[in-house]
């Protein structure tokens, strides 16, 4: 993006178009900029040969780690411990768009239209930096949306609700049942992994402490702490179940 320079402070003029590129009657220099490369709002994106080519340089430039696995090539979704932050270029003007998601819920966090800030807040958020401080060091971030879901629950209530009234999951409704009564594993994040219950204690981590639980046969359960080094079935009655889920999350 051009500056606009000016001969007095506060008395804008308009810049001159680069070497080469020849503006249309009225054009700003950004817009002779646009003109110059067909109309496209990214050229440094196109040049690159694509926006995860583009991020790769831009963080390379600035030494900065956005987490960028070495096989992505033009999808670009970056896992990090609180979701998968995705970037959306919108069509015809050029901004970044910023979402973090997790697999069926999602939120729109701001749009910039400089790459600069894109890889530094990518990098900041992956770093794990408090949310306010994120707001206040990025201005295009409006996190309002999504830490507000958070602290209500979400989407962790909302999953519940889900999976409870799944026709699809009925024949693990009893156990489905069983676990959200408890207080404490409620809180927990659910999924169905087969026919057996995952729950994990962070819903934007992936990687966070989880544990399976199914139920081979009427009243019979069997849980595993997933990742845990030498972890195997645990056959359990009804009775201590939550005993020991609550052990294996959260102890």
């Amino acid at each position: 993006m051009l500056d606009l320079l000016s001969s007095h402070p506060g008395t804008p003029t308009p810049a001159t178009p680069a070497p080469g590129l020849r503006a249309e009657p009225g054009a700003t220099g950004e817009e002779a900029e646009m003109q110059g490369h067909g109309g496209d709002p990214y050229p440094d994106v196109t040049a690159a040969g694509g926006l995860v080519a583009a991020l790769r340089a831009e963080a390379a430039r600035r030494g900065r780690d956005v987490g960028l696995p070495p096989w992505a090539t033009d999808a670009l979704a970056v896992e990090t411990t609180r979701g998968y932050l995705s970037v959306d270029p919108a069509p015809g003007e050029r901004l970044f768009r910023l979402r973090v998601h997790i697999p069926d819920f999602g939120w729109d966090i701001g749009a910039t239209d400089d790459l600069g800030t894109l890889v530094e807040t990518i990098a900041t958020w992956r770093e794990g930096v408090p949310y306010d401080e994120l707001g206040a060091r990025f201005g295009f971030l409006d996190l309002a949306g999504f830490t507000g879901a958070l602290a209500a629950g979400e989407p962790t209530a909302a999953q519940w609700a889900g999976l409870l009234s799944s026709a699809y999951h009925r024949g693990q409704r009893d156990l489905l049942r069983r676990l959200h009564a408890d207080g404490v594993l409620r809180n927990a994040f659910p999924t169905m992994t087969h026919r057996a219950v995952r729950l994990r204690v962070d819903p934007m981590d992936g990687a966070s402490r989880q544990v399976l639980v199914h139920e081979p046969d009427e009243g019979r359960y069997e849980f595993v702490r997933v990742g845990a080094p030498g972890a195997t079935w645990t056959e359990v009655s009804g009775d201590a179940l939550t005993a020991h889920l609550r052990a294996a999350l959260y102890e």
